[in-house]
Parts: C-alpha cells; sequence; structure tokens
C-alpha cells in the first residue's frame, strides 16, 4: 500500500491544501491512539515514516534493566544480550508492532483520529489562505441555494452568503459569476466557514476603488457611506488635494465611472457628496439634490440634531420616497436631522414676534398705571386748573345769545 498511499497525500495536497507532513503527523498521532486503545498504554510509542516507501512502523521503547518489573516498558539485560551484545544497562531498545494485531476497534479508531486531524488541517488552510481576502471582493460561481444561503464557489472552497446580504430582487441560478465582498472567514463545528455578502457598504467602497484610481492611492478619501441596498447609496468623499474634485473624479467623464458601479449593483441608484468639516455644509450636500435654505442646530444637550430648512416646493425631495433621503442623510453625517418648509419657520418666527410685541405693550400699560405720588398731585393740579377754566368759559356771554335779546328789544320797540 506504500505506493497508494504515496499518491494518496498528493491528491490530498493538491485539492486539500494539506501538505504531506500535516497528514504523516495525523497518522502518526492515529496509530498512537489506535495502540493505546488496543494495548492501553502508549507511553513508550513511537510511529517512524518512511518517506521514500510511504511506510509506517509503529515501534515501542523498551529500557534495559537489571530486574523487569513491567514488561511493557522494561526488558532485562539478559534479553537484550540476545538481541545484541552491545547492549547495557539504560539503553533504549525499539520493537516494531505489527499495525493488523491491533484488531477492529483499533483500526477504527485510527481511522477517526486521522479524519478529524484531516479535518482540522482543512480547516487551517483555509483560514490562512482566506482571511488574507476578508473585506475585499472576490469574484465567484453560484452552486445551488436554499431557503437560507445562497453557496458560491471561491477557489476550492465553498462560501454562503445569508438571506440578507442577498441582493433585493437579484436572482442567483447555477454557474452564475458573481462579485461578492468577503465579510468573515473563521470555523464552525462543521469547519471552516467563508461568509460574503453583496449587500454591505464596504462593497459600494471596493467597486469604487477599482474604478477611481485616485481613491485606489489615496488621493481622494470615501468618509462615509449609507447604503440600502438594491435601492439607493450616499457616498461622501473628499480630496486631500486642493486641485482636484472629489466628486468629478469619483463620478467620471460623463458619469462612467460611477455608472460602472451602478451596473455591478444592478441599476442601484449612487449619490456622490462632498464632504465639509463645517456640518452645516456636510448636511445640505448630504440632503442632495434638495435645496437647502439654512441649517440649525440643537442645544448642547443635543448636539447631534439639526433642523433643516427647505423651500415648500422641495420639501418632498428632501424627505425623499418613504423618508429614504432624508434617512441615507442622517446615517452618513451621523446627525439626526429634522425638516422643516419655509413656510412653516416664518409662521413659528411671525407668531413668536407677535407675542413678544404684545408682551412688550402689556409691560408698556403696566407701566403707565402705576406712577409716582408727585406725578399723581401734578395731575390733580392739572384737573382742578382744568375745572376753573371750564367755569371762567362758563360766565363768558355767548355772542349767539346777545344778538338774540338784541333782536328782541328791537322787536318790542316796533
Amino acid at each position: 500500500m506504500s505506493k497508494e498511499m504515496l499518491e494518496a497525500f498528493a491528491t490530498l495536497e493538491k485539492t486539500k491544501g494539506i501538505k504531506q507532513d500535516v497528514i504523516v503527523e495525523a497518522i502518526k498521532a492515529a496509530l498512537v491512539a489506535a495502540y493505546k486503545k488496543n494495548y492501553n498504554q502508549a507511553t513508550n510509542v513511537i510511529v517512524e515514516f518512511d518517506e521514500r516507501r510511504g511506510d509506517f512502523k509503529l515501534m515501542t521503547e523498551k529500557t534495559v534493566v537489571e530486574e523487569v518489573h513491567d514488561e511493557r516498558l522494561e526488558i532485562s539485560l539478559k534479553d537484550a544480550l540476545t538481541i545484541n551484545r552491545a547492549y547495557e544497562l539504560g539503553d533504549k531498545i525499539r520493537f516494531e508492532v505489527a499495525p493488523k494485531n491491533f484488531g477492529r476497534i483499533a483500526a477504527q479508531t485510527a481511522k477517526q483520529v486521522i479524519m478529524q486531524h484531516l479535518r482540522e488541517a482543512e480547516r487551517n488552510h483555509i483560514i490562512d489562505e482566506y482571511s488574507q481576502y476578508e473585506d475585499e471582493l472576490i469574484t465567484g460561481t453560484v452552486e445551488r441555494r436554499d431557503n437560507r444561503f445562497v453557496y458560491v464557489k471561491i477557489g476550492n472552497v465553498e462560501a454562503v452568503m445569508p438571506r440578507n446580504d442577498q441582493m433585493p430582487g437579484e436572482v442567483y441560478n447555477p454557474q452564475d459569476q458573481i462579485r461578492v465582498l468577503v465579510t468573515h472567514v473563521g470555523s464552525d463545528s462543521k469547519g471552516a466557514q467563508i461568509m460574503v455578502s453583496r449587500t454591505a457598504p464596504d462593497m459600494v467602497k471596493r467597486l469604487f476603488e477599482q474604478e477611481v484610481p485616485e481613491i485606489y492611492d489615496g488621493t481622494v478619501e470615501i468618509v462615509s457611506i449609507a447604503r440600502e441596498a438594491g435601492d439607493r447609496t450616499k457616498i461622501a468623499v473628499k480630496s486631500n488635494d486642493p486641485n482636484i474634485d472629489p466628486v468629478g473624479t469619483c463620478v467620471g467623464q460623463r458619469g462612467a465611472r460611477v455608472q460602472n458601479v451602478v451596473n455591478e449593483l444592478d441599476g442601484e441608484n449612487i449619490d456622490v457628496v462632498k464632504y465639509e468639516d463645517d456640518p452645516s455644509d456636510y448636511i445640505a450636500n448630504a440632503l442632495n439634490p434638495a435645496e437647502v435654505i439654512a441649517v440649525q442646530f440643537g442645544d448642547e444637550d443635543d448636539e447631534k440634531s439639526a433642523l433643516v430648512i427647505v423651500p415648500d416646493y422641495q420639501l418632498s425631495l428632501a424627505i425623499g420616497k418613504k423618508g429614504q433621503n432624508v434617512r441615507l442623510a442622517a446615517r452618513l453625517t451621523g446627525y439626526k436631522i429634522d425638516i422643516r418648509p419655509e413656510s412653516e419657520v416664518e409662521f413659528v418666527d411671525e407668531s413668536s414676534a407677535q407675542a413678544e410685541e404684545e408682551n412688550k405693550e402689556a409691560e408698556n400699560s403696566t407701566t403707565d398705571d402705576t406712577v409716582s405720588p408727585e406725578v399723581q398731585d401734578d395731575a390733580v393740579d392739572d384737573e382742578n386748573t382744568n375745572k376753573e377754566l371750564t367755569s371762567e368759559e362758563a360766565e363768558v356771554p355767548d355772542e349767539h345769545e346777545e344778538a338774540t335779546d338784541e333782536e328782541t328789544v328791537d322787536s318790542t320797540e316796533d
């Protein structure tokens, strides 16, 4: 079986990526375990492997002693000298144990140990090889799907894509070539596990890195991404070179660069906005394509809230379908955004101004009603003076009355 065993080693290394040394160590451990189970001891068991011939030899090591107390571990000097006259007390002598004497139980134990070591070796190999691809884009082939996962073949391993990582509306048929983002490389009770996704926000980032050289080399930086997979994504970018427009660079000539990303994501809408250090400008850009009149921030206790004022005709555009535009803008900027139309804000301001004016008038009226005693005395004097003047005016005869009296006298004389 030596030739067949060497061929099996080569096949395992080619198909599973498990090196021969790992397989040999697994078989050695299996033989030791089988010997221990069959003979109930394995403290002096040694396994030797002939790499040229592909043979395994199971050896027991015994110590040369004057008087034997345990035949499994010791051999008398007299018996050792019959083997070789050069042996002395304390020497170690190895004796081969034929595996065929192990029996059915020992063979089954050896098989279980070998399979366990091979699974562990395969799992470690997969983790070592694919951990470098974590959070990276990779092209795979759809193999099959069930109610929970889509199984994607990447290299020599099978990755799984859970339902929440599948793009809404996309259909994955066997043998379809798809690009996925490796989100997790680890292991579970069943072995190595590789998780992939097409809905992760970082997938958009990796696609832009492939399409836009300025992002890949760091000239243009992606600051934040907010995504609702299959529908719309907002991406905030800034330039580390003042001579480069980050938005225009990402969009490309006639929108060619961003269109390639859109096509890869099956028509998902992508808004590229410019990042600003000023939160007001950043929030206004994030609400693109809506027009923003002003941005007001909350008090110190609520620093991450903002009131955005927009024209009345832009209100529905700023909010977006089912609130999507403002929701993505809030995720992108990290602020809780409240949108108000311009007319409502003006109404609130006018009401406040009117209330303030009424308060002032009330204060003035209260001040007029409450006067000092000196002012009251002056007012009484003025009132008395006015009364005297009125009396004097009453004593002055009326010209009309005098004329009437004269007419009466004249008529009497006649």
